[in-house]
């Protein structure tokens, strides 16, 4: 039977104390809170801290999806469940909801949060991918202050994110735009596994009168899963701004996708069978993005 090394365990009553507890702990002490991603590899001794915090207690101060001016803001300590249920996501991003219906199973997305799922920092983790296509940004907290940075440079590499010693992440930022359209898609062995290859997009789409009558894709942002150490793909993302939402715009964009990611031959498939998912979930993301964005402002 697989069980993890021994660590001590504290239960944090507070933001502050669950900061305080990290700093006084050191670099060794790590966050717990739905742990589904963190346990599993305490019992392979993959992750071996010697110090468990656990946050669970904390949802009146990091549980929530609310509007704040032009920003959705979600807590670190949001449940999966939560979001594939949020009416507030699904009008703004409902690439959320095609992500969440794909994540494991129920008792995970009962327990699993948005800021575990990010601070994993997995190569094929779906939220993230997610949030890097939505543009979102992190609020990083510590005893003296806090810092809001990019989720292009939150993930710093594979399994590795820009949370430092005696920080936290504490809340997910969304930009509010108008025109916004989003979608995510996903190849798996079975259902709520990890992807063998996932694509997410969000456009954001000027659907007035333009000169040439036509509508125009104003910025783009796509995420990649499961395709090597990228998150993003930004060179398909300036293909697409300025240009018209056609067939013909969206598999030029497929095909840089295909040609950036960085697959390689595993289990779940070869790398140019990868690399023929990348582009053609790129081409169904895109194209059901863009059938999401609403005709007229206000939404």
């Amino acid at each position: 039977m697989q069980v993890p090394a021994p660590f001590e365990y504290d239960r944090a009553t507070s933001v502050d104390n669950a900061l305080e507890l990290l700093e006084r702990l050191g670099p060794e002490a790590r966050v717990v809170a739905g742990g589904h991603s963190l346990l599993p590899m305490m019992k392979l001794r993959l992750a071996v801290p010697e110090h468990l915090v656990d946050i669970n207690d904390l949802e009146s101060e990091l549980g929530y999806i609310r509007v704040e001016g032009d920003e959705i803001r979600i807590g670190a300590l949001t449940r999966h469940r939560e979001i594939l249920e949020s009416d507030t996501l699904d009008v703004h991003f409902p690439i959320f909801r095609d992500a969440e219906r794909v994540i494991a199973d129920p008792p995970v997305r009962n327990r699993g949060t948005i800021g575990g799922a990010l601070c994993q920092a997995d190569p094929a983790e779906d939220l993230s991918a997610v949030c890097a296509a939505c543009h979102a940004q992190v609020v990083i907290r510590s005893k003296s202050g806090e810092r809001v940075v990019p989720m292009t440079e939150f993930h710093v590499g594979p399994y590795e994110t820009a949370v430092g010693d005696g920080e936290m992440l504490v809340e997910v930022r969304l930009p509010m735009r108008p025109g916004p359209g989003s979608a995510y898609e996903k190849v798996e062995r079975r259902a709520g596994d990890w992807a063998v290859a996932a694509i997410g997009v969000s456009l954001w789409v000027d659907t007035g009168p333009s000169k040439s009558g036509t509508m125009r894709i104003e910025d783009a942002g796509i995420g990649v899963s499961a395709l090597g150490d990228v998150l993003r793909a930004p060179r398909a993302e300036e293909a697409l701004k300025g240009s018209e939402p056609t067939d013909e715009t969206f598999d030029a964009a497929a095909r840089i996708v295909a040609e950036d990611c960085k697959p390689t031959t595993d289990g779940r498939g070869s790398e140019e069978y990868k690399r023929h998912l990348a582009a053609e979930l790129t081409r169904r993301a895109l194209r059901r993005a863009c059938d999401r964005v609403p005709m007229s402002e206000g939404v």
